[in-house]
């Protein structure tokens, strides 16, 4: 067989441009469309604080500045660094606290009132001085509350720093989870919110196209991850949030990241996605398949149809309207002989990142699982992962959108042929 025989489903073309040559996929999206988008994910936030009661909304995970302001700087540096956040004030501007020398970067952005240069208080930056410049910051937001809000302001936070909750309450700020507010936000997407999202999908099937042309013997697992970063970063996406790509028995058990073994003629290659890409969206897919384009041995072929089984299952149960808990109760149920190598998840919510909600698998259903519904809007990863003792793990795992006709599938990348 040779390298090129399996492209007979039109693979290779997933990550071919418009000219039919390997290149940087450019997105068609216009900017009317991501104008709208934007828009619509700062009113979600708004009316999301109005329904909380609270005076503002104070956010630090760049994930939710990117969703209020499409504002990207630095966002994994920014995830553990504090020093970059924004606050929305409950009938007033949307302030963003920009790192010193980054304010060019919200020129153009509709959503983002004023710039104003960030405070940073962390021990990193200041050592023992930090405490002087944790006061200037509480101050600082303090006089924004008291200016748009009240005397004793309600203050909405995603994630916070223990002193700093301590320095604001000091001033008489309460303060408050802010989590509820954007996971609620974030979870119904808009129309062109879908679009942009098709898009992400659109070039994370590009990278899988890629991987999939480079999984010939001898290739290790590390190499086969990059083709995924490479197709990700030059088509303008952000970075991979985990690194689960793994062949033969590194795949059972699950959650072994990628590694210098060379992949052998045969042998399963698994994978999980988790990227960001463009615009900021996340495509969530997971794929099986055989190193060489060999066909399946009769115990992948068995798991591989399990898994797909149990997929097809679960996707046809979500509708507007169906509880959690009804979708547990008639969701697939893995046999016994699965069930100690399981993925706990059936479904999961996924916009910028995997969201709320999150659906656990029947044999880890109990009463503090979130309640809910499937509403139209939301965007759902459903998932699986079907393995048993001393055979490889077939992860499957495809994006779907609740319309009121039910789940609509958003990728499109082929399962295997069996």
């Amino acid at each position: 067989m040779t390298r090129y025989a399996f492209f007979k489903d039109d693979r290779k073309a997933t990550y071919l441009n418009s000219k039919g040559a390997d290149l940087p996929l450019i997105s068609p999206i216009r900017a009317d469309v991501l104008d709208r988008a934007r828009s619509y994910r700062l009113g979600r936030l708004r009316d999301q604080m109005q329904s909380a009661d609270v005076d503002a909304l104070l956010l630090y995970d760049p994930i939710n500045i990117r969703y209020a302001f499409d504002s990207s700087n630095m966002q994994v540096w920014t995830a553990h660094n504090a020093i970059r956040y924004a606050l929305i004030l409950n009938g007033g501007p949307a302030i963003l606290f920009e790192f010193k020398g980054c304010a060019h970067l919200a020129n153009g952005l509709p959503g983002v009132d004023e710039v104003r240069t960030a405070i940073s208080y962390i021990y990193m930056s200041h050592g023992d001085k930090a405490e002087i410049f944790l006061r200037d910051w509480a101050v600082e937001i303090t006089d924004l509350l008291h200016q748009y809000g009240t005397q004793k302001p309600r203050l909405a936070a995603d994630t916070l720093e223990l002193n700093a909750v301590h320095q604001l309450t000091k001033l008489g700020v309460s303060v408050v989870n802010g989590t509820e507010i954007t996971e609620l936000s974030r979870a119904i997407k808009s129309p062109d919110e879908i679009e942009l999202m098709r898009w992400t999908i659109r070039v994370c099937e590009a990278g899988l196209a890629r991987v999939y042309e480079h999984s010939v013997p001898g290739v290790t697992e590390r190499e086969l991850w990059a083709h995924l970063h490479f197709e990700n970063a030059r088509s303008g996406g952000d970075w991979l949030e985990t690194k689960l790509l793994t062949s033969g028995p590194n795949t059972n058990p699950w959650y072994s990241e990628c590694s210098d073994r060379e992949v052998k003629r045969g042998e399963m290659i698994s994978l999980d996605t988790d990227m960001i890409g463009p615009y900021g969206y996340c495509a969530d897919l997971s794929r099986s398949w055989v190193c060489g384009y060999e066909p399946m041995n009769d115990t992948q072929k068995r798991l591989y149809l399990t898994a797909l089984t149990q997929i097809e299952h679960n996707v046809a149960l979500i509708k507007p309207g169906v509880s959690f808990l009804e979708f547990n109760e008639k969701s697939w149920r893995i046999p016994a002989k699965h069930v100690e190598y399981r993925y706990s998840l059936a479904a999961h919510g996924v916009g910028m990142a995997d969201e709320w909600p999150v659906v656990p698998l029947h044999i880890d259903w109990s009463e503090r699982v979130t309640s809910g519904t499937f509403e139209p809007g939301m965007v759902l990863c459903v998932e699986s992962l079907i393995a048993e003792k001393g055979t490889e793990s077939i992860k499957l795992e495809t994006q779907v959108l609740v319309t009121a006709a039910g789940a609509e599938r958003l990728d499109s990348f082929p399962w295997e042929s069996i």
